[in-house]
């Protein structure tokens, strides 16, 4: 039995600059399989690192010979990779198990079943579990009615079966399987943040979120529960990485990584191993933890914490609150000037296109924006993802105005606000990383900053014309 995972063909967004993460996803369901099934022959197949186009995937999907083939699914403007991936795989051998999996095609089983002749099998949620069974069943021939967490086309319908348990504990899970793609991992890189050598690599310390935003689909995709690693498991696999393949620059995918004990107990984990000294590691933040635990960030400096991604998104209470977000506009100036004092890299991301946005609330949140002065703002349009309230909502009303999954990327318009087209929505957007970037004092400023972090992005912003072209938006 022959597995294959591919990792598409795929645009990268500029703004980010050089970067080329791991694909941390199907790394880690190869490690699971290779631990579960006996017999199976897996190979990981990441088009990104290997710089493969579509013909090139053909070649190598005919070359191995698959039975069962798993496309990385990550996010809906991917979609159509994960769909044009499984049609190559069909072209190839039209007995091949195609499978998809992930959020977008989790919250889409039916009607991408019934869309798209391509896929097979839809894994729903967690993949681990449901995707060795799925192999096993193949192997021994045994009918799909049979795997719990799949949905499939069956007396021309599509069937879902029941939904499979989630994973108990987490440690419990192998490491990733960056043996699958050992000759690839010097490729791995974030140039933007870390430099072209610092080895890079993803860490999964928890899954799900105890917060509920309307516009996530992490918290439904994970049922609604939140299950973290121990700090223990984490450091353990933070060294394995930096031990066996020079991983400097670490970053901890939790959607939420929860500041406290926790957090505390992983920072001493790491000072404890001697490996904080040339250690970069990011993570993802709610404001209000920063603020609540600000205690902490001395200690969480010092283990090699760099870079915090903060979740502001709005400086209105009354979009934060339609947002659920549970912070306010204070939190926000509070987290960023104390990550600030810590050396911290404050990372902002905000959101605009909210039902009730207009020109005069954008442009007082560019002003907002350009008090706060985060090192780095990333401005986003609320985009209504499959699996979130968010899309219910505008399903429902007859928002959506545009169904293209590859425009389902935050920086596409999808839906008018109640005084704003769609196309207004996508100029505000350009108009946002004009207003943040287009300062000369900020950009000068931060070419020169005092930390380390904020001026590598800086140089490496003005030497591949980022912020140039950012401000011609």
């Amino acid at each position: 039995m022959k597995v294959l995972f591919v990792e598409p063909p795929k645009d990268r967004w500029f703004v980010m600059g050089e970067y080329l993460p791991p694909p941390y996803g199907i790394l880690q369901l190869a490690a699971f399989l290779e631990g579960e099934v006996k017999d199976v022959e897996i190979k990981v197949l990441d088009c990104q690192a290997e710089r493969l186009d579509w013909k090139g995937l053909g070649r190598e999907i005919e070359s191995f010979g698959p039975d069962v083939v798993a496309p990385s699914g990550l996010a809906t403007c991917n979609a159509y990779a994960v769909v044009r991936t499984l049609e190559a795989a069909k072209e190839a051998n039209p007995d091949v198990l195609a499978v998809a999996g992930g959020q977008h095609f989790t919250a889409t089983a039916r009607e991408s079943l019934e869309t798209y002749p391509e896929i097979d099998v839809i894994v729903r949620g967690e993949g681990e579990l449901t995707l060795a069974d799925l192999v096993r069943a193949r192997s021994e021939k045994r009918p799909l009615s049979e795997v719990d967490g799949i949905s499939f086309r069956s007396g021309g319908g599509v069937r879902n079966n029941p939904d499979r348990r989630q994973i108990e504990s987490l440690d419990s899970l192998p490491f990733p399987g960056y043996h699958f793609v050992e000759h690839l991992v010097g490729e791995y890189h974030f140039s933007t943040m870390a430099g072209r050598k610092a080895g890079y690599a993803l860490i999964e310390g928890s899954r799900g979120c105890q917060h509920r935003c309307t516009f996530c689909s992490q918290w439904r995709h994970w049922q609604g529960s939140w299950r973290a690693k121990t700090p223990k498991r984490v450091a353990d696999e933070i060294e394995f990485c930096y031990s066996n393949y020079g991983s400097r620059f670490v970053w901890l995918t939790d959607d939420n990584f929860g500041f406290g004990k926790r957090a505390g107990e992983l920072a001493d984990e790491i000072l404890d191993r001697g490996i904080a000294g040339d250690l970069m590691w990011f993570v993802q933040a709610r404001c209000d933890d920063v603020v609540r635990h600000q205690d902490l960030l001395p200690k969480l400096r010092r283990s090699g914490l760099s870079w915090v991604l903060l979740g502001v998104e709005s400086d209105r209470e009354r979009a934060l609150d339609s947002y659920r977000k549970g912070i306010g506009p204070e939190d926000a100036r509070l987290a960023v000037k104390l990550l600030k004092e810590n050396g911290i890299f404050a990372h902002a991301m905000f959101i605009i296109g909210g039902r009730e946005d207009s020109a005069e609330s954008i442009s007082g949140l560019r002003e907002f924006v350009n008090q706060l002065d985060p090192d780095l703002a990333i401005f986003g349009i609320l985009t209504p993802f499959p699996g979130t309230e968010v899309y219910e909502e505008a399903s429902k009303r007859g928002w959506i105005e545009d169904t293209n999954w590859a425009d389902y990327d935050m920086v596409h318009a999808i839906m008018p606000t109640e005084s704003l087209s769609r196309e207004e929505v996508q100029q505000e957007l350009y108009g946002c990383y004009r207003s943040f970037y287009g300062s000369l004092g900020r950009r000068f400023g931060g070419l020169f900053a005092k930390n380390e972090m904020r001026r590598r992005v800086y140089w490496h912003m003005a030497t591949r014309g980022i912020a140039k072209r950012l401000r011609r938006f």
